[in-house]
């Protein structure tokens, strides 16, 4: 009862507090209001410590989404969790995660987003480890120092922004463009949304990030860690110059098709979902970069529920395999379990653009976008290429475990009787299947319509067509597909490791310092060191011990030797 009351309460309130903010966002964005709070610590002589809050439509809204799905993974947390005799202690670190990524959300002030995302990443750290084993331990310490990154590029920030009189980022976003020296700081900006967002070269440590507990990463991949990248952009992307747009785009579209392309090749059910979520930070990173801000922040909350869902039903199915996370041992699962699949597809039908869903509004209006502005072919053909390769993935995903008849699920017991995960699940769904029309009736209340030749408006469907057939048969032929991940092994590795990434990030940046150390080793403490230092001095001292031993064992000769030699000293005295 006691695990029940902290899950229940967390539950509550938090809950409580998302409908409030949700409901003040809505109120905001109608109304066109911004309000600034400013809270002074301490004054003492002149010098005053002020916080300054920043509540606008946009904190407001992410605030409520975020609190939302915290409430719910709370609620999951419940039954997923149940057999941790550290229950407390979980959900106090998840409470902590929230009040970091509050912290950032509020916060027109550089030191306190500082504050917010360090207590981001310290908090996520503890929640990657928290299965103590080698894995973990590995992928908490990846996660930390890239992370690390962004923490000195924001303290850079903050160092240079002393030349401009106040921490307040929002007083100088609009003479970000005219100074020159902006530059720098927009640069280092972008550097460390791409470290928390996990964008190229920083990518290797999202998968490595599903070490953590299932309800950690519903939260962390959908609402929290990954998106306050997207966030800090969003709030800073008026100030960009072309050519950091143009960087971001290309490294946002790069890192969506590296993704995606990565997914197809997987067979770990947690790694799909993370690549997908990779995926999709990539796609809000390039349509953010093209100037649409408000665009990629409703693709952002969007993302956030149908990843979430995606992310419980997952943790369900894990759970009550066994801890089995290889979709070759899955098949049949609708039979099983009908409400957890039903939920799954939704979810998995939302990520891919299925009209009337929430991922539809966002994605659909995104590659529209994509259509109608002035991109050249390459960045055209990867937006496109890289959506055919989500639905793809995710068909494949859907014919593993759903389809798919040699499983192993029949050797566990599939029973769908956790009340409070079945509760969070359906409360997401409704929001999933009603959430996407709603939002974007608040968000865009202008009607837009977007001019375009048939094709073009066609593209998407076509291209999410091609691509569920293509995962289809792939899926389907099984042993045509493994011939030819044999027949290309260089390749197939390749592409199925990140693009290397994950080598870069640990054996790249560890074997050159290694190297040293190995021939420092090898040429000094083993060399002429070793022999002029500690065992040439151990070999004197034992030399020097061994004459002082003869001396002492013969000492009548030694007497009558000093003996003498004292006399003849004192006789030429």
């Amino acid at each position: 009862m006691q695990y029940l009351g902290i899950c229940g309460l967390g539950f509550m309130y938090l809950f409580t507090i998302s409908i409030l903010m949700i409901v003040l966002g809505f109120y905001f964005v109608l109304n066109n209001l911004i309000f600034f709070v400013e809270w002074e610590f301490v004054t003492l002589n002149s010098s005053s410590i002020v916080m300054t809050f920043l509540f606008d439509w946009m904190s407001l809204m992410f605030m409520g989404f975020v609190f939302f799905i915290s409430s719910l993974v709370i609620l999951y947390s419940d039954d997923y969790m149940m057999g941790d005799v550290n229950i407390n202690r979980f959900i106090f670190l998840v409470l902590l995660f929230v009040i970091s990524m509050m912290f950032l959300i509020i916060s027109p002030n550089m030191i306190s987003i500082l504050l917010g995302w360090d207590g981001l990443g310290l908090v996520s750290y503890c929640l990657v480890i928290y299965y103590q084993n080698v894995k973990s331990s590995n992928a908490g310490m990846l996660t930390a120092l890239s992370n690390r990154i962004g923490d000195v590029s924001l303290l850079m920030v903050i160092s240079w922004m002393l030349n401009f009189g106040s921490w307040n980022y929002v007083y100088y976003l609009s003479c970000f463009k005219i100074s020159g020296e902006m530059e720098l700081i927009t640069f280092l900006v972008v550097l460390a949304a791409m470290t928390s967002s996990a964008q190229i070269p920083f990518s290797s440590w999202l998968p490595a990030a599903m070490a953590a507990p299932t309800p950690v990463s519903a939260l962390v991949h959908s609402s929290t860690l990954v998106t306050a990248g997207v966030y800090l952009l969003i709030r800073f992307g008026i100030a960009f110059s072309d050519y950091l747009n143009m960087f971001l785009l290309i490294i946002g579209v790069m890192t969506m098709f590296m993704a995606g392309l990565g997914a197809n090749y997987e067979f770990d059910l947690s790694k799909i979902i993370a690549l997908s979520t990779l995926s999709q930070l990539g796609l809000m990173m390039g349509i953010l970069s093209m100037g649409f801000y408000k665009l990629a922040f409703f693709h952002l909350l969007m993302h956030a529920l149908f990843k979430a869902l995606l992310f419980m039903c997952a943790g369900v199915i894990i759970h009550f395999m066994g801890d089995c996370q290889d979709i070759r041992l899955m098949g049949n699962l609708g039979f099983q379990m009908p409400f957890t699949s039903s939920c799954l597809m939704v979810s998995n039908f939302s990520l891919c653009g299925m009209p009337f869903l929430a991922g539809f509004y966002s994605k659909d209006l995104i590659l529209e976008v994509v259509s109608m502005c002035y991109l050249n072919l390459f960045i055209f053909f990867l937006f496109y290429l890289s959506t055919g390769l989500t639905v793809c993935y995710s068909v494949r995903l859907f014919y593993y475990t759903m389809y798919s008849d040699l499983s192993l699920v029949s050797l566990f017991n599939m029973n769908e009787d956790n009340k409070n995960m079945l509760a969070g699940m359906s409360l997401l769904l409704i929001t999933v299947i009603f959430g996407g029309s709603l939002m974007s009736w608040i968000v865009f209340p202008t009607p837009m319509i977007i001019c375009l030749p048939l094709l073009y408006k066609l593209m998407a469907f076509l291209v999410s067509l091609v691509g569920g057939v293509l995962g289809y048969e792939v899926s389907k032929v099984k042993l045509i597909g493994y011939l030819f991940f044999f027949k290309f092994v260089n390749l197939t590795y390749f592409v199925s490791m990140m693009w290397y990434m994950p080598y870069i990030s640990t054996y790249g940046i560890l074997s050159f310092p290694l190297k040293i150390g190995y021939n420092s080793l090898s040429m000094f403490d083993f060399g002429w060191n070793e022999y002029f230092g500690s065992q040439g001095l151990f070999k004197i001292i034992i030399w020097l011990s061994k004459m002082n031993q003869m001396w002492q064992f013969n000492n009548l000769s030694v007497f009558l030797l000093f003996f003498m030699m004292w006399f003849i000293i004192l006789a030429l005295i």
